[in-house]
């Protein structure tokens, strides 16, 4: 009856997991996870046991499917939900055969009435050894071919840990087996980690979280303990999920796929938009190749490249496909074109700081008609020059790297704090800022933080970034709005890099080989949406 019961649950998880329920990529603080919860079990309706066993069903189901070699799966499970959820998750591996050592803190206060639940179901079996520890009991020794589980704290913990439980995840941090966080690494707020000194925190190889990533997961300064993050859905309503309102969203590849336009059968090069690429200086031509190369490879329907005369020949034989405007100078961008033939114009990569090269720039923004995309140098130029970005035109796209960031708009003590800062200053100046790193954010106006989810680290490499401001731009001349343009952009973008790192290894991956792989980014998208 009770392997019966566990059968049913199983189908309703794997009918949840075809829902999609979040298929809006969304990113919940931890109270609105709590709400999700409650609403779930209130509308379902289903019992907060029965999601705790949806979780560890997930967690089962990842596990056995991974590559990894483990004598022991070693489960140290708090007195709290998250504590509950590993204690299943034992319960589960050891009916299959697994060897399992679990490690229960013994609350000093009342437990979880779900962990004790769970505790109570626990099978009497050989390869299942239960332990449980308190204050002053001796810690149980971890073998390096171990499998570590972490459930002793979720997404809810609010202080650091202290005592007794500080002692186990320092206990877990010096041992070298495998560990895996369940939901969030003990001693990590879900958000903001500013007052946490991380000194007791679990460091994870991996984390494997529950229905929707958590907003740390995202900032460098914890990745050391998050590690790689998996998401693994649990069926939370998604009536909840469609209607909670957050700031915070990560790109995924439904997102992608719904965003892309289908092109007409009788569509023309005109269709598709004129974009113009401002980029290039004496030394710095190959910024002009790559950028106008990417803004072809997006779809633009004509490109033409804006260069000093000394880079044309240059940019005429790499980039055949693209157009050319000479500028009189043979070293720098100094003037304006006729803007009226162009539906996006890019401007920076390469492009130098010289004087001059400012006035052409100064100049770009008071004869604006369009949004731009600016990048590099544009970006270098402006923060030579105070009050310069109230002329930027709205909706328009800067995309620095941190270098630029700290620049352009002062110092930031931590990421968490640079990452509201960034969405506070998109809405102010009504601007599209895209701050370029492992998950590139991407803010609008409308006051939305988007984090990309493609990418590695190959890609950290001169002329990464003059590839997407030509992709980005090539996407505005088509007719995106610029918002969607610098999200679709980032993602096809970390994709293209994703699938060129495949034959040449983060190592060896050039700006080129990203430009070359930007097709077959598109076609994986059309042809595998979900």
């Amino acid at each position: 009856m009770v392997l019966h019961k566990y059968r049913n649950l199983l189908t309703r998880v794997q009918y949840h997991l075809k829902l999609r329920s979040f298929r809006v990529m969304k990113i919940l603080t931890t109270e609105q996870i709590r709400r999700a919860d409650e609403y779930t079990m209130s509308h379902e309706p289903v019992l907060s046991l029965d999601l705790m066993e949806r979780a560890a069903l997930g967690l089962d189901v990842y596990i056995e499917v991974q590559p990894w070699n483990f004598r022991t799966v070693r489960i140290f499970a708090g007195y709290g939900n998250n504590g509950g959820d590993g204690i299943a998750l034992a319960r589960l591996l050891s009916n299959k055969g697994r060897r399992v050592n679990l490690h229960v803190i013994t609350p000093e206060k009342r437990g979880s009435p779900d962990a004790k639940a769970n505790l109570d179901r626990l099978p009497e079996q050989d390869n299942l050894v239960v332990t449980y520890l308190q204050a002053g009991s001796l810690l149980p020794g971890i073998a390096s071919d171990d499998l570590v589980i972490d459930a002793l704290f979720g997404s809810g913990l609010t202080r650091e840990p202290e005592g007794f439980m500080a002692e186990i995840i320092d206990h877990i941090n010096c041992s070298k087996a495998r560990v895996i966080a369940v939901d969030m690494p003990s001693g990590l707020f879900g958000e903001d980690n500013r007052l946490n000194s991380r000194r007791h925190v679990i460091r994870a190889f991996q984390t494997l979280t529950f229905q929707f990533p958590k907003l740390c997961f995202f900032f460098p300064e914890n990745y050391p303990y998050v590690g790689d993050w998996k998401v693994i859905p649990i069926g939370l309503h998604p009536d909840f999920i469609r209607d909670v309102d957050t700031a915070w969203n990560f790109i995924g590849s439904e997102d992608v796929s719904a965003w892309l336009k289908q092109r007409s059968k009788f569509s023309h090069k005109g269709s598709y938009g004129h974009s113009l690429i401002i980029s290039g200086s004496t030394g710095k031509t190959g910024a002009a190749v790559l950028s106008a190369s990417a803004c072809i490879r997006s779809g633009s329907g004509l490109t033409t490249a804006l260069i000093p005369s000394l880079g044309n020949a240059i940019v005429q034989i790499a980039v055949p496909e693209a157009m050319t405007i000479q500028d009189d100078d043979p070293d720098h961008w100094t003037f304006v074109p006729d803007l009226s033939p162009y539906t996006a114009i890019g401007a920076g990569p390469g492009i130098g700081t010289h004087p001059s090269t400012w006035k052409a720039l100064e100049r770009l923004l008071l004869e604006r008609t369009i949004p731009l995309v600016l990048d590099a140098d544009a970006l270098n130029l402006l923060s030579r020059n105070p009050g310069s970005l109230l002329q930027v035109p709205k909706n328009s796209i800067l995309t620095p790297h941190p270098g630029e960031f700290k620049r352009l708009f002062g110092e930031d003590s931590d990421d968490y704090s640079r990452i509201m800062r960034l969405k506070d200053l998109a809405e102010f100046y009504g601007l599209v800022l895209v701050l370029k790193g492992a998950h590139t954010a991407v803010a609008g106006p409308d006051g939305s933080v988007w984090f990309n989810t493609t990418g590695n680290p190959g890609m950290a490499t001169g002329g990464s970034g003059d590839v997407l401001t030509g992709l980005i731009t090539g996407l505005i001349a088509q007719g995106y709005d610029p918002l969607v343009a610098a999200r679709l952009g980032v993602y096809l973008h970390g994709l293209a890099g994703d699938l060129a790192s495949e034959s040449t290894g983060p190592e060896a991956l050039t700006a080129g080989d990203i430009i070359g792989s930007i097709g077959k980014a598109f076609l994986r998208i059309h042809n595998n949406p979900k």
